[in-house]
């Protein structure tokens, strides 16, 4: 397996880190304060898994841009789930914002080619 086989694999274990961290998070707003037990243990087993592959995925992948891409579009993911599932407001503030951190990641990640 080569270097870019690695990358690739680096990457898909970004994506699935951030899609758990997410899951781990709507887990912990489905706990009620820690007072359910099924979603405090769904919980701990997404951050567990999701923070294993991130650790993976910084194999191959500058921790400057993996974590930048694990925060900023899991901190969007939580976002545009909390308007969508959990009905929060979205104000132009906040819709701004998560453009912002979103061209923030993408602008890393321009910047990591070169």
């Amino acid at each position: 397996m080569d270097f870019d086989d690695l990358n690739t694999i680096s990457w898909i274990y970004l994506i699935i880190a951030i899609i758990l961290e997410a899951s781990g998070t709507i887990s912990m707003k489905l706990s009620d304060g820690f007072t359910k037990i099924g979603p405090i243990i769904a919980m701990l087993s997404f951050y567990m898994v999701g923070l294993s592959l991130l650790a993976l995925a910084l194999k191959t992948i500058d921790v400057s841009i993996a974590y930048a891409v694990w925060s900023g579009l899991g901190t969007a993911f939580i976002a545009i789930v909390g308007i969508l599932w959990f009905k929060e407001p979205a104000t132009l503030i906040k819709v701004i914002s998560l453009s912002l951190i979103i061209m923030g990641v993408v602008g890393l990640n321009l910047e990591g080619g070169h």
